[in-house]
């Protein structure tokens, strides 16, 4: 058994390697054969990120400048029928994740209250006459306040499963705990 002493004096390094034994988790490879591939996946994320971004500034300007106010849709039936069937879904599959216990349920969770909200959204600003009412109670009463209750949930369980981590770099809080790669064996903390 070890002491507070000896837990204390270990790397960050030594600690999660500690920790992923404990946990019955494989420790992180010291040196994998392809270091390279997951950095390369992660700076074409970041580009394709940031890319979007740029691109989508002048798009959103480019709309509010040219799009009618007023404009009737085809398929209107098909898309909306279309999003809540894929609400529908992806509610199904956080409650099982949660029932079941699985780290899964935080992107779920995630992605299922930010559908809720771009409902809410888009019910409200879409409907006319008497439908307004009900979409606004519909989006204060349901579906905003399940979105939140979705979205603080899945950083729950995200600081959850990262509090192993963060305990390992001996820093208290999740955020500052970055993605393991293999360039970065073991936790570490961002400044």
């Amino acid at each position: 058994m070890l002491t507070d002493e000896q837990v204390a004096a270990m790397s960050p390094h030594e600690r999660a390697a500690l920790i992923s034994r404990l946990s019955n988790h494989p420790p992180p490879a010291a040196n994998p054969p392809s270091r390279w591939l997951p950095r390369l996946v992660r700076e074409l994320r970041m580009v394709l990120t940031v890319g979007s971004v740029v691109v989508l500034v002048p798009w959103i300007v480019y709309l509010a400048l040219t799009l009618p106010r007023v404009y009737v849709a085809h398929n209107w039936d098909v898309a909306w029928v279309g999003f809540d069937v894929l609400l529908l879904a992806m509610l199904l599959t956080t409650g099982v994740l949660a029932f079941f216990g699985r780290q899964l349920v935080s992107v779920t969770a995630f992605a299922t209250g930010m559908l809720l909200t771009c409902d809410a959204w888009f019910d409200v600003m879409t409907s006319h006459g008497g439908d307004t009412t009900v979409s606004v109670v519909s989006a204060l009463v349901i579906e905003l306040p399940l979105a939140s209750l979705l979205v603080f949930s899945s950083l729950q369980v995200l600081r959850l499963c990262s509090a192993p981590m963060a305990a390992a770099a001996q820093t208290g809080h999740a955020w500052q705990v970055r993605i393991p790669l293999p360039e970065h064996p073991g936790p570490s903390v961002r400044p």
